[in-house]
């Protein structure tokens, strides 16, 4: 059978950025870079790290067409280049990638020590590109820390890991660190916007905001769930088919049960864990959404001071955030869920010993600064007798929560 000329690509690597201003989410790194090219202050080690998706890879293989761009090295290099459409198509002899977690060994980084000697065959720099870098042996780490710090004039060195702590501090030290963050909610949603629109796939506000929410920050995995859901339910992307394909449950039930922990209410707890379960949701996402929801809530309510008893929310939180990894090893999903948000009820029931005396040291110096201040023209014994009760009343309220 003839091989179809027409083979379809996904989108991400149909939108893999050609040059630097087509890169989102990462505008510090992208000016630092062409800064330093413009200057022509350039590093001999660069290491990029930060979360899967962000744009590590990308961004080296951009650094390295500018570096060996014709008449560069430029920043504002023609992607339509002979050396750009080499290196983005992976077949350029003096770009080399290399796969940290399969060429981990001491006898394969000799060997890179020994090709980088050799002057380029075409470009300007011979570049390696290691990513997942964090996977090399202590062994080959060491073997290559002579190569790193004092490398041949025509070879870079490009590291990318989503582990930083793992690579050596020795080999961090010879290199110029960048970190790419997570992609903003609303920077990522103008993009898949761009991208649905340009493949003809109508795609509603409700449902690119859980297509954000799910990647995470991540341009690649945006990229692949509107893939995956073009795939799945053609050109038309509703909220109501994320939710059944990811087993996702909308923001108004994670809501109501918030509602519910706060409250103390068991058995809606109970009702609304049941219904989740029955219907095939994720319970280790819903765990992970419901703590997103609740921190956004504490944050946004502290920021106005209208939470009243910040340590209820912060108890729920560190609740579910120490016990959700049981609902996704546990041997009981269900079970471990359902004990996981009875639990966090219960916690939020319960008062902090120091919130409670902050409380009532606070009571009683509204009553003494009364008592001070009616010195001269003395309080009828009816309206002490009246405050004195209202004081009561809050202890016997306290005492109760």
């Amino acid at each position: 059978m003839a091989k179809n000329d027409r083979e379809y690509r996904v989108i991400a690597r149909r939108w893999r950025p050609r040059v630097f201003d087509e890169l989102v989410g990462q505008d510090h790194i992208v000016c630092t870079l062409k800064n330093s090219i413009k200057s022509g202050k350039i590093a001999h080690a660069y290491l990029f790290v930060g979360p899967r998706g962000t744009g590590k890879t990308t961004m080296a293989r951009l650094f390295a067409t500018a570096l060996n761009a014709e008449n560069g090295p430029s920043a504002d290099f023609d992607a339509n280049g002979e050396v750009a459409l080499e290196i983005a198509g992976g077949c350029c002899l003096d770009v080399i990638e290399i796969d940290g977690a399969s060429n981990n060994s001491v006898d394969q980084i000799r060997s890179l020590r020994e090709e980088c000697q050799y002057i380029p065959v075409k470009c300007r720099y011979k570049i390696y590109i290691i990513d997942e870098v964090h996977m090399l042996s202590n062994a080959a780490f060491n073997a290559l820390l002579k190569t790193l710090e004092e490398p041949p004039p025509h070879v870079k060195f490009i590291f990318a890991t989503t582990e930083a702590t793992k690579v050596l501090p020795t080999i961090t030290s010879r290199c110029q660190r960048f970190s790419f963050r997570p992609v903003s909610g609303e920077i990522l949603q103008k993009k898949l916007r761009e991208i649905a629109s340009c493949d003809g796939i109508n795609v509603s506000d409700e449902a690119l905001n859980l297509i954000v929410r799910l990647s995470s920050g991540g341009v690649r995995d945006a990229q692949s769930i509107l893939d995956q859901m073009a795939a799945f339910c053609g050109n038309n992307i509703e909220e109501g088919d994320i939710l059944s394909a990811y087993g996702l449950v909308p923001d108004s039930k994670l809501d109501d049960m918030i509602h519910a922990i706060c409250h103390g209410n068991y058995e809606n707890v109970l009702s609304l864990s049941c219904e989740m379960i029955d219907s095939n949701c994720d319970l280790y996402r819903i765990l992970c959404d419901l703590e997103s929801r609740i921190h956004s809530q504490l944050s946004r309510s502290l920021s106005i001071n209208s939470e009243n008893f910040p340590e209820r929310k912060i108890r729920i939180l560190e609740t579910i955030r120490r016990s959700k990894e049981g609902v996704k090893f546990g041997f009981d999903e269900w079970a471990n869920f359902e004990a996981i948000l009875l639990y966090a009820t219960e916690q939020s029931q319960a008062r902090a010993i120091d919130s409670i005396l902050q409380i009532l040291r606070k009571q009683s110096s509204q009553i003494v600064e009364i008592q001070e201040n009616t010195t001269t023209s003395r309080l009828p014994q009816s309206t002490q007798d009246l405050l004195k009760e209202k004081f009561h009343a809050k202890i016997r309220v306290l005492k109760s929560e």
